[in-house]
This record gives C-alpha cells, sequence and structure tokens, in this order.
C-alpha cells in the first residue's frame, strides 16, 4: 500500500464535488441506477478520492442492484462491520485515504461469491495503457 493520504475536511470538500464528497467522506449512497455504462473490459477502477487501484476491469460484473458491481478487489480495500440502518453489512473503505466505497455482500458469481457494491461517484475508470490521474 501507498503511503496513508490524510486530509482536512476543508481540504477533502475543496477537492471533491458535493457528491463525492458526500458519499466518501459522509459514508452516503447515491441513488441506484445513477452510473449506468461503466466499462467492463481492460483497465482499472481506482479511488476517486487518491487515485488507489481498487479493482480490476475485468472482475466488474452486472447485478442489477443499481451500483457497479464487482466480485473481487485488486487491492487497497479494507473491510470494517457496518451497524447503521438497522443492518448487519461489511463496509468497504479505500486504504489509502478511508474514502467510504460502498459494501460488500456474499450473493456473487462464483469463484469468489462475492459482490462489492459499489457507488459510482466513488470510483473512476482508467482504461488500460492510460495514467491514473492523481
Amino acid at each position: 500500500m501507498a503511503d496513508k493520504i490524510t486530509r482536512s475536511d476543508v481540504e477533502w470538500r475543496e477537492l471533491l464535488d458535493p457528491a463525492t464528497y458526500h458519499v466518501t467522506r459522509q459514508a452516503g449512497t447515491e441513488r441506484p441506477f445513477s452510473h449506468p455504462g461503466f466499462p467492463k473490459g481492460p483497465g482499472q477502477y481506482v479511488c476517486a478520492c487518491c487515485g488507489a487501484r481498487l479493482f480490476d476491469g475485468d472482475q466488474k460484473f452486472e447485478s442489477h442492484c443499481g451500483w457497479p458491481s464487482f466480485s473481487r478487489a485488486a487491492g487497497n480495500i479494507e473491510e470494517h462491520r457496518d451497524l447503521s440502518h438497522g443492518m448487519i453489512r461489511t463496509e468497504v473503505r479505500c486504504e489509502r485515504c478511508d474514502a467510504h466505497l460502498g459494501h460488500v455482500f456474499p450473493d456473487g458469481p462464483p469463484p469468489t461469491g462475492l459482490r462489492y457494491c459499489i457507488n459510482g461517484v466513488a470510483i473512476r475508470f482508467v482504461p488500460e495503457g492510460a495514467e491514473v490521474p492523481a
């Protein structure tokens, strides 16, 4: 893992658009089906806040849940128990900058059986061969 990124709330607000700030810094959730058409294929999905590699494009699948879904993380992911909203879930955060990304559920496709259900505003797609934005 790269060095941990720590910024003040004011700095995050200046760097991020309001929707990305709400989801990643305040553990919000975007509306389902608000990010159609995320690419699937060669490339990687990185954290919208810090650019850390989170998922490879070939792990993306259509779960019909309304959010981008992945069957395996590529790295830089931390899991935390989430007891909010009267449920027991596993929250997924960026290990590098602590951005809230979404949740992981045990109802995904083989071989992992996992479904990383990720807010679209929390990630960016970087095509294979392209430079990851800083």
